[in-house]
């Protein structure tokens, strides 16, 4: 059994729940996102919990079970709220630049690096942070780590683009050789 896919979603007020033949429609604020259904699992709206239904005991059926509740959840939660994932740009003369639609990234290249943003995600900069925000989970990590794989922060200066949260394992570099006998 799934402990993930046996919870309940309590849809939150403002949020509307569409459930059709082949997908699960999830309308709110901050737009609507739509979740496919996927094979032998079926969605229960009674009020304003939402619960899954796995047809079988399969292992794919009950892993299945699991990760379309995740990606429901995910999708009712960004109708009400935006995620975010912050990087930063650490190093010299490194910055990035938003205008419109369009992330410019200046990390030590001999050109700058634009990056388009997709429709409903959003892009801010302040001092050396830059925040990606939108109400879908997967497009807000994916352009993340699209931006972070331009310049991966590297261990030895701790220079590139890394997550706010992520840690940097240092690595001391060569030791000066000594005049020993």
């Amino acid at each position: 059994m799934s402990k993930v896919g046996k919870k309940i979603i309590i849809v939150p007020e403002g949020v509307s729940i569409e459930i059709g033949a082949e997908f699960v429609k999830a309308s709110g604020k901050n737009g609507t996102l739509v979740v496919p259904i996927l094979d032998n699992i079926s969605p229960k709206l009674e009020g304003n919990e939402l619960s899954f239904e796995a047809k079988g005991t399969e292992k794919q059926v009950m892993a299945n079970w699991g990760t379309m509740r995740a990606l429901v959840q995910n999708a009712v939660s960004g109708a009400v709220a935006d995620f975010e994932r912050s990087l930063k740009i650490e190093g010299v003369g490194y910055k990035a630049i938003v205008e419109g639609n369009v992330v410019t990234l200046i990390v030590g290249y001999s050109h700058s690096v634009k990056i388009e943003l997709p429709e409903g995600i959003k892009a801010t900069v302040e001092k050396n942070i830059l925040k990606i925000t939108g109400a879908n989970k997967e497009l807000v990590g994916a352009i993340a780590a699209k931006i972070r794989a331009v310049r991966k922060p590297e261990p030895y200066k701790g220079t590139g683009i890394m997550y706010t949260d992520e840690v940097i394992r240092r690595k001391a570099g060569k030791k000066v050789a000594g005049s020993g006998k």
